[in-house]
């Protein structure tokens, strides 16, 4: 019989986390540190790759020492992960061979609009299911090879490894024994083929990329290597981008159902089955998980700056000194007094798809006070969340009546009872808001054979909290008029590159 402890490996945009949990779902551990990110130039993000690793590399030991749990008593390793974001290294050294590229860096928008030109966007769109746009890990890797001296000539031969998060951690916690990542991370390359499930060579050729430096592309559940941790090798048995393991966290296992991630950014799926919906309505299609023979497809919308904007209200204006103070200031006004805060720092994500939209703060008076600013930013989470929902049910033709809830946002009573107001829809909040860890001790559970199935996993799940809609039509249909108008504001709003 297994040992009912999985370790899960949660590395976030702005911190690496490990969770413990046992067979029932029990929480028995949790280490974290955070993560920091370079601005090097306006519109451009990075991440150190070796923070990357050390940072996890530290929060998993930590985690298993605080819970006081011998390494050889862990069933399995999951991992979950920041998507799109791009990492380079040398094969034969295992070093980066430059900064990361973070998924909200805008660097590449110029290489984007170079494969518009080329008619290249209906084939993207028809293949890999998105949208061309400088979110994705394609251009990122065609720009690494193009800066970095002699970096696409190793990768022709095979010496230079691309890989995402997923990719690059479990590289290294293997000792460079798998090169891998799984379906629902190589859905998000811009590169790879979600209906054939291999990486698509016109998309290689028309970036110059060598299939050489691609990883293996594995299901969401099986197990890909083992990593030495002290007194014991452990089985990583579990794969999944963030978003897709927090829509299996949530035990969103069947056709319709979805779930909405409030974190850096904001990441609303649905589960399609087996069916590959596509989008008329400016979401993405993507793969949800793989298990075994099994794929089932999601249709996603990504917000890009979600929590991320409370941060900047912290960080840069110096609201606050603690994100969960915006909860208080946002209670102590009745409304935002026609104040539209409209995040766009890195472009707009679905449905709008405007790589040069900017932020913009409209409706200000001369009575506009911080409150009604921290209340507009919250309230800008709720509207990006709502265009979402408002796309989904043209697409599928079906408003959804509840949504599941998770990250470190949905803690705050206001934006999920707003977010029920301005969507006209139930929002369930979990008892376990770490679905995004979760998911991935799902997967690595199924695989190292802790649980039977996905019925064993629904019978766990428990509800914390239900928002119910209290707003009137009127109000509703009023405020998302003025938000709309906002959001034309923004819209091609830097020069292109």
């Amino acid at each position: 019989m297994p040992a009912p402890y999985i370790l899960a490996l949660d590395q976030g945009t702005t911190s690496s986390r490990a969770i413990l949990f046992d067979s029932e779902q029990n929480i028995l551990a949790v280490r974290q540190h955070e993560l920091a990110q370079h601005y090097p130039q306006a519109g451009w993000v990075e991440q150190d790759p070796m923070d990357i690793w050390s940072t996890q590399y530290a929060a998993m030991l930590e985690t298993l020492a605080a819970a006081d749990v011998p390494a050889g008593e862990v069933a399995a390793i999951g991992v979950t992960n920041q998507r799109e974001t791009t990492i380079l290294w040398d094969r034969n050294t295992g070093r980066p061979i430059a900064p990361a590229i973070v998924w909200q860096c805008r660097r590449t928008a110029p290489l984007v609009d170079e494969l518009v030109r080329q008619g290249l966007s209906d084939h993207i769109r028809r293949t890999t299911g998105l949208i061309p746009d400088a979110y994705f890990s394609a251009t990122k890797i065609k720009w690494l090879l193009d800066h970095v001296d002699g970096a696409r000539e190793k990768a022709a031969r095979g010496d230079i490894l691309f890989g995402t998060v997923d990719s690059w951690l479990v590289w290294k916690l293997t000792g460079g024994r798998a090169h891998v990542t799984d379906a629902t991370n190589a859905a998000r390359t811009m590169l790879f083929d979600i209906h054939t499930l291999d990486w698509d060579d016109t998309l290689l050729e028309a970036l110059g990329i060598p299939r050489a430096m691609l990883p293996r592309v594995c299901s969401s559940s099986e197990i890909y290597g083992t990593a030495a941790l002290p007194g014991a090798q452990v089985p990583i048995a579990g794969i999944a981008g963030d978003q897709q393991a927090a829509l299996f966290g949530q035990t969103c296992f069947s056709p319709g159902e979805a779930k909405n991630t409030y974190g850096t950014g904001c990441f609303l799926l649905m589960n399609t089955g087996a069916a590959a919906c596509e989008s008329q309505n400016g979401l993405l299609t993507t793969i949800a998980v793989q298990l075994g023979d099994e794929t089932q497809y999601a249709l996603e919308g990504s917000v890009f700056v979600g929590g991320a904007v409370i941060q900047w209200l912290r960080d840069e204006l110096r609201f606050f000194t603690d994100s969960r103070d915006a909860e208080y200031y946002a209670r102590k006004v009745p409304d935002t007094g026609g104040v539209y805060l409209v995040p766009a720092f890195t472009g707009l994500g679905a449905p709008h798809w405007d790589m040069y939209a900017r932020g913009c703060l409209v409706g200000l008076t001369r009575g506009t006070r911080r409150e009604h600013i921290i209340r507009a930013a919250q309230e800008s989470i709720a509207y990006q969340v709502d265009d979402l929902l408002a796309a989904m049910a043209r697409d599928t033709g079906v408003p959804l009546t509840a949504l599941s809830a998770d990250g470190g946002a949905s803690r705050d009573g206001f934006l999920m009872q707003f977010q029920a107001d301005i969507s006209a829809c139930a929002i369930r909040r979990p008892a376990i808001r770490e679905t995004t860890a979760l998911g991935a001790c799902y997967l690595a559970g199924l695989a190292a054979g802790v649980w039977k199935n996905r019925d064993e996993l629904r019978r766990l799940w428990r509800c914390d909290a239900v928002f119910r809609p209290e707003m009137d039509a009127d109000t509703r249909a009023r405020l998302r008029r003025g938000w709309a108008k906002a959001v034309g504001r923004s819209l091609d709003w830097a020069e292109h590159g």
